[in-house]
């Protein structure tokens, strides 16, 4: 028999976990529901380092980012439970004065001959979303693997539905603007570095960047927009790593261990946060379209998801 519920969240990403999180602490019956398992989400594969990359509207985007790292600080109190750590690294090419206000209340971030140097929140995704899931099963809320063909299935069981669906909301909503953005990583046994680097230009399709995680070395990377291929390509997979050895040359001895590939849920308008009555009464709020930054924001967008429910 199915648990009653108070709201139910479609999608077991990182943003439906966190805003199914923050209502499940504020006393309301929580389920989610999500087609794939946590480690099998796009938001598993991310690198996933704090940074507000390939995401809209920017007036809200920096306030939405600064409250998640003000949670990921926190969290990197205990790295082995939350997967969260502060590493120090250098964004190749940045300045300040090119950065949003945002960038003001990042503390101790220095200019250096290379780009931009500061300690940021580097997350492993698999580790996070497994701690998103042990706080929601203690706060309450059950997560229930389920493929959702259309909102209305939720809103006869919850009075309230958040979507959460990333890509998915392209066909469930509809929103033609939705549109996949392919990621796609390499990770080596590590060489023994112990910072991130990162140096993107917005109009390539490639990118380079290197974060240490737990399990390995995870080298990057893609943005390649309308691309909806899931396998991984031998060919740019070489170019990932020849990349990324011209930063750190003992990259390029470095030992393959393994291949990503996410699609980041792009959308042409921006993040969309907002509420819908559903026929019958119902309530649908919306929480999709982050982008290359759905990790930078996910406390952020939750709260202002949450605020629309109670």
């Amino acid at each position: 028999m199915s648990t009653v519920a108070d709201v139910i969240v479609v999608g077991g990403g990182v943003s439906g976990l966190t805003t199914a999180l923050l209502l499940a602490e504020r006393g309301l019956r929580v389920r989610v529901w999500s087609r794939d398992p946590a480690a099998a989400t796009t938001s598993a594969v991310a690198g996933a380092l704090w940074w507000p990359y390939r995401i809209e509207p920017e007036a809200l985007v920096g306030d939405w980012s600064l409250e998640t790292l003000r949670v990921y600080e926190e969290l990197a109190a205990a790295p082995a439970e939350t997967g969260v750590r502060m590493v120090a690294g250098v964004h190749g090419g940045e300045r300040l004065a090119a950065l949003g206000p945002w960038a003001r209340a990042l503390e101790g971030a220095s200019e250096v001959a290379e780009g931009l140097r500061v300690t940021l929140p580097l997350i492993d995704m698999p580790a996070h979303l497994r701690w998103l899931e042990g706080r929601l099963s203690a706060a309450g809320g059950v997560v229930e693997r389920r493929t959702v063909r259309g909102f209305a299935e939720a809103a006869a069981e919850a009075r309230v539905v958040v979507n959460c669906t990333g890509l998915g909301a392209r066909e469930l909503v509809p929103d033609a603007g939705v549109r996949p953005v392919r990621g796609q990583l390499v990770v080596v046994e590590n060489p023994g570095i112990e910072e991130w680097f990162t140096e993107a230009d917005p109009a390539s399709r490639a990118t380079t960047y290197l974060f240490p995680q737990p399990g390995g070395l995870v080298l990057g990377g893609t943005a390649e927009t309308d691309d909806a291929r899931t396998a991984p390509d031998s060919r740019t997979a070489a170019e990932i790593v020849a990349r990324c050895a011209r930063i750190r040359p003992e990259i390029a001895g470095a030992r393959v261990i393994g291949h990503r590939v996410g699609l980041r849920p792009a959308r042409d308008a921006g993040v969309r946060i907002e509420a819908e009555e559903l026929p019958g009464g119902g309530l649908l709020v919306h929480n999709y379209g982050h982008g290359g930054a759905g990790v930078t924001v996910a406390r952020g967008c939750a709260r202002t998801a949450a605020q629309l429910v109670c």
